[in-house]
């Protein structure tokens, strides 16, 4: 909407059409190969340089996964609570900071690591991905190759999860923030 009043139609519908392409992950190629459409008119449309016309609807709704009536409505604002669950396994408690959307594959958790989380694995873990760590509270021992490290209140660590790792207590529990790829989410929470 602007502020001298509704959105008009056709800008509505080139401003949806553009944040369903981006919120699927499609370029402009896939969408108008979809829509039987010439790219460069696709483009135009989005941009405003080209009129939209009522023919255009049908087929690229299609193309979208979505009725016409979703292109032509204005978007429903999604509720921004994150509403998933703790989960807990072997000495953690993860709490979801994050949807599953368009983060990039990251997810963000503050994560509780139990005090009993006090002897690695052997071997440790070695996954895909990239993990980013803040301690809030207690010590936090990070093992990471052949390094024996402690994380204190403050500080932070990033790290590849292709060196095998692994992370625990070491006088208490211990309070992080964590953003983990896919991946890491998979090994910590699923594995």
């Amino acid at each position: 909407m602007t502020g001298d009043g509704p959105e008009p139609v056709g800008e509505r519908v080139r401003r949806r059409l553009r944040e369903l392409r981006v919120e699927r992950d499609l370029t402009l190629e896939a969408v108008a190969s979809r829509a039987s459409i010439d790219v460069s008119t696709l483009s135009r449309l989005e941009s405003g340089k080209r009129r939209l016309a009522l023919d255009h609807l049908p087929a690229l709704a299609a193309a979208l996964g979505v009725s016409t009536d979703d292109l032509l409505s204005p978007p429903q604002r999604p509720d921004p609570r994150v509403r998933r669950p703790a989960q807990h396994r072997d000495g953690l408690t993860m709490w979801p900071l994050t949807q599953h959307g368009p983060a990039g594959g990251l997810h963000a958790f503050k994560l509780r690591i139990e005090a009993a989380r006090s002897v690695p694995p052997d071997p440790l873990h070695v996954h895909e991905g990239y993990d980013w760590i803040y301690v809030l509270s207690g010590r936090m021992r990070l093992l990471l190759g052949d390094d024996d490290l402690v994380i204190e209140p403050g500080e932070a660590v990033e790290f590849s999860t292709w060196t095998p790792h692994w992370f625990g207590a070491i006088d208490g529990p211990v309070e992080t923030l964590a953003i983990l790829g896919p991946q890491g989410e998979r090994v910590h929470l699923h594995a």
